[in-house]
């Protein structure tokens, strides 16, 4: 049996139906995409690409960026999408430890990611801009339209995505064709999607929620995309009355509540509004049924798990709530000492089991063995509640993650940079409520005696050492950091003294 995701979304797809319009006009069929993306899997086994083989890929959004997604999985490659804002300090990192046969790169971009991809013995450095411009389309202009899609296992790898944790390096979560198929099949179920649906997509299609939940249950469900280089509330005006579906972060729910337009009338004819990727406050989801009388439906996932729990297509949609375990996912409560399983109402450790869940941490052994139970659950760290009815809300994190705009910001990464300036004692990295972002990156720094260091002089020094969204949103001096008896620093404390700063 072929278990090969693009085998899969193949089948049920009309060749002449509409796969994407872009926000200038552009309308791409799906036979079309097809035949682009076998022309980029030939070129990528043109430069030696066998299965397995890693493609890492850093363009901007576009049409073709997702085709070259298509054309990974039909060369059964392993995707490897990087964040657009990564700098090139951050890369050499992801590159490194990923060893790629080939580096896909913005064409301006080409000159810095080409020399750091050959000084760590990448093979080949190509070029996608967005639309038909590098190295990439040109190569596949020539190239065969026909290409035999790879015979893969279910637990052969299709993707792996680059997560957050608290201390140390990124992780690469390992996810197989079966871990995103079998998730993608749920959720086109679950939210009911057809192919009369035309999801408004204005998230980056670097991490799970644009790439895997969005797109993937469009194409398994052979529906159409509304594709925006980025989320823009006039944009997503002027694209809502063609669209049924809108999935986004907290963020574009409480910029759109400022829009005027906004309104029973203007959102009368979409079928669901989706938020995901950091918690949605409760005030907006009160204010959004108050303006336009849907509820949103809001659900919970990770990279390494996909989607877990979703509140009901039909029935209540408890705002706090990510839903109920989806079909074919175990959700438990744990005690996180003990493992001891805890019972409704009893706040502990989240823990998930399934085919949704990955497949472990690249080159990680041991540390994917410590976050697995000896039952095959998956430690999610994750700090959450089941009740009575079955609902799961999270109630924090054991882990100190930010979620900043729907972005994964682990402290120890900026912490770094932040210790190695000139004058810095220490710093302490932490999440405060935003209205805007959910969580605001905020750095606590201890200053040396004397030393002068300022809150511009710290943003300043931070500029081009990391991505923008990971750069603190403001900079506060303390004398000293609260710490516990084993003396590690109590985030917690920081974070009910500074709670309010952004209200």
């Amino acid at each position: 049996m072929d278990h090969n995701l693009f085998s899969r979304i193949s089948a049920g797809a009309v060749a002449d139906a509409v796969f994407i319009r872009t926000a200038d006009g552009r309308t791409i069929r799906y036979g079309e995409a097809f035949s682009l993306s076998a022309r980029y899997a030939n070129v990528l086994r043109a430069k030696g690409v066998t299965a397995g083989d890693r493609v890492a890929v850093q363009v901007e959004k576009s049409p073709e960026a997702l085709i070259l997604y298509l054309a990974c999985l039909r060369a059964g490659a392993v995707f490897l999408p990087l964040n657009t804002a990564y700098t090139l300090t951050e890369l050499e990192y992801f590159i490194g430890d990923a060893t790629p046969r080939i580096v896909v790169c913005a064409p301006e971009r080409h000159e810095g990611v080409a020399a750091l991809a050959e000084r760590l013995g990448v093979a080949s450095t190509l070029t996608l801009g967005t639309g038909d411009d590098g190295t990439l389309p040109q190569l596949a202009a020539s190239a065969d339209s026909d290409c035999e899609t790879a015979a893969v296992g279910p637990d052969d790898l299709a993707a792996i995505l680059y997560t957050s944790g608290t201390t140390g390096r990124s992780k690469g979560a390992m996810l197989t064709h079966a871990n995103l198929s079998s998730n993608a099949r749920t959720l086109v179920g679950y939210w009911r999607f057809t192919h009369a649906d035309v999801l408004l997509h204005a998230l980056p299609i670097f991490h799970t929620h644009g790439l895997f939940v969005a797109t993937n249950v469009v194409l398994l469900s052979g529906a159409s995309l509304i594709f925006l280089p980025r989320f823009d509330a006039a944009a997503i005006r002027r694209h809502l009355p063609r669209s049924t579906v809108l999935m986004g972060v907290p963020t574009f729910y409480t910029r759109l509540l400022d829009e005027a337009w906004l309104d029973r009338e203007s959102t009368g004819h979409m079928r669901l509004f989706i938020s995901g990727s950091a918690p949605l406050l409760a005030d907006t989801h009160r204010r959004w049924t108050e303006l336009t009388g849907h509820r949103i439906l809001e659900r919970y996932g990770m990279t390494e798990t996909n989607m877990i729990t979703s509140n009901p297509y039909d029935g209540e949609r408890v705002a706090g709530s990510v839903g109920f375990p989806l079909p074919g996912v175990a959700v438990r409560i744990a005690d996180p000492e003990t493992g001891a399983v805890l019972g409704p109402g009893e706040i502990g450790m989240i823990e998930v089991k399934g085919a949704n869940v990955f497949k472990g941490y690249w080159r990680m052994p041991d540390k994917t063995r410590a976050e697995f139970r000896e039952d095959g659950y998956f430690i999610t760290g994750d700090i959450g509640v089941i009740d009575d009815n079955g609902y799961v809300s999270i109630v924090g994190r054991g882990k100190d993650l930010v979620i900043t705009g729907g972005y994964n910001v682990y402290p120890k990464e900026i912490e770094v940079e932040i210790d190695a300036l000139e004058g810095v004692e220490e710093s302490a990295v932490i999440g405060l409520p935003h209205a805007d972002f959910g969580e605001a990156v905020t750095a606590v720094v201890v200053a040396r005696p004397g030393a002068g260091v300022t809150e511009a002089a710290v943003l300043k020094a931070l500029e081009g050492r990391l991505a923008k969204y990971k750069q603190p949103k403001r900079v506060l001096f303390e004398d000293a950091l609260p710490r516990n008896t084993m003396g590690k620093v109590i985030k917690g404390d920081l974070r009910k003294k500074f709670t309010s700063l952004y209200e």
